[in-house]
């Protein structure tokens, strides 16, 4: 490679010693099958070596861009590699939508769904949990196709971290358009999040908290879907002791509110309120590490204090941290795996060095709550820790050996979660 090829936080560099962007699937199967080690690399979102190889490196972006509705309007094939703002354009312009969309539409479907990167609500599932239909390149090069409620070991295969095959298409749930208004309120105790928070978190169709868990304070982002007359509940001035913001603000102190999506209560399509990003501008706030804790919703409290225990040293090597629920799934890699959830999410400065020993104290804090890491994010000891919670490890595990017995796509970072029999 003339130039190292690094992930999009440029903590991680990529050691495949070839890299290929087919643009026909014909192409991608005969990459695949003549590969000794192959991985397929979606946008580069993780932080983590997931994705990496030392053997052949597939770029998926370039395959056909297709959006195909079906005649029901019920579910749409995609084609895997494409960005979630591009498919939720064409959705929305054919009169759908998606349930749910992550904070940052820049990533491809195919590495949302293989990471379990989610969105959230109380009532809303992870984005993998409306897969419906899965279409593959195997390790010998041909293509396998899986449906929801019909393929053995579906359940399995969504989020499957890239250790089944090269995902090329992806067939999805989708509704109706709708419209979603978002406000703010800053300065609400986070005791008081704390203690209302199935209020909070039942107030809107997604809700994020957002501290820095040394000030004591929660920023409360609310998501309104408009209702069956089209109208909006119309925020109080003033909410469990925090205020309603008068001007746009953006996650992370400091960083233009203009990269985010609009708030102020002004309704606006699905796509456009859900995330808290626009997709034409950098996420977040482009310099950063991220890490995730997916802790059952039973025991939030317990997390939060947890974390806030920690506030002093957490605050010092912190941008932010967001705060959401997921509702429970059936997919057997989901951190939300038959349990409702609630994400402590940690946006960090970009200095693993400084960070580390803070997110050591912080997975020593949350691991025994049951907290079951992103998979996507940084991380310590955090999958092999949590392991143990996803009671369908074992049976992934046999998925693999079945569908990849020669482990062509077991990477480092699979072969120590889930080693060959």
């Amino acid at each position: 490679m003339s130039e190292p090829i690094r992930n999009w936080a440029g903590n991680v560099d990529f050691r495949a010693a070839r890299v290929h962007r087919p643009s026909t699937l014909d192409e991608l199967r005969g990459i695949v099958a003549a590969a000794g080690r192959v991985r397929v690399l979606g946008t580069g979102h993780s932080f983590n070596r997931v994705a990496d190889t030392d053997g052949d490196l597939v770029r998926i972006d370039a395959l056909p861009a297709e959006v195909e509705i079906a005649a029901d309007r019920r579910s749409a094939t995609v084609a895997a590699g494409l960005r979630l703002a591009e498919i939720a354009e064409q959705l929305h312009a054919a009169g759908l939508a998606l349930p749910n969309l992550p904070s940052l539409p820049h990533i491809s479907l195919a590495g949302a769904v293989a990471t379990a990167t989610h969105g959230s609500g109380d009532g809303n599932q992870n984005l993998a949990a409306y897969v419906r239909g899965i279409r593959m390149v195997t390790a010998d090069g041909e293509v396998a196709e899986l449906t929801r409620g019909e393929s053995e070991g579906f359940d399995g295969a969504v989020v499957a971290l890239g250790a089944l095959g090269a995902v090329t298409h992806l067939t999805i749930d989708v509704e109706p358009t709708f419209e979603v208004a978002q406000h703010v309120y800053h300065d609400v105790p986070l005791a008081e999040l704390t203690a209302h928070q199935a209020e909070v978190f039942a107030s809107g169709y997604s809700v994020s908290g957002f501290t820095d868990w040394g000030s004591g304070k929660v920023s409360v982002w609310r998501k309104l879907r408009a209702g069956a007359d089209g109208g909006f509940e119309q925020p109080q001035p003033e909410w469990l002791g925090g205020t309603l913001a008068t001007e746009p603000t953006h996650p992370v102190p400091g960083m233009p509110t203009e990269n985010c999506t609009a708030q102020l209560a002004v309704p606006g399509p699905w796509h456009e309120r859900l995330p808290h990003f626009r997709p034409e501008f950098t996420p977040s706030s482009g310099k950063e590490l991220q890490s995730e804790f997916f802790v059952p919703r039973e025991r939030a409290a317990e997390a939060f204090e947890a974390v806030r225990e920690l506030g002093t040293a957490v605050a010092r090597v912190l941008q932010i941290s967001e705060i959401r629920t997921i509702a429970a799934d059936e997919l057997w890699l989901s951190p939300c795996y038959r349990r409702d959830a609630v994400a402590l999410h940690f946006t960090w400065i970009a200095d693993l060095a400084a960070v580390a020993p803070v997110l050591s104290s912080v997975e020593h804090a949350l691991l025994p709550l049951g907290a079951r890491p992103h998979w996507g994010k940084v991380f310590l000891s955090g999958p092999a820790a949590a392991l143990p919670t996803y009671e369908r490890a074992q049976d992934f595990n046999a998925l693999i050996d079945r569908y990849d017995p020669a482990g062509k796509f077991r990477n480092p970072f699979v072969a120590g979660l889930f080693p060959r029999a």
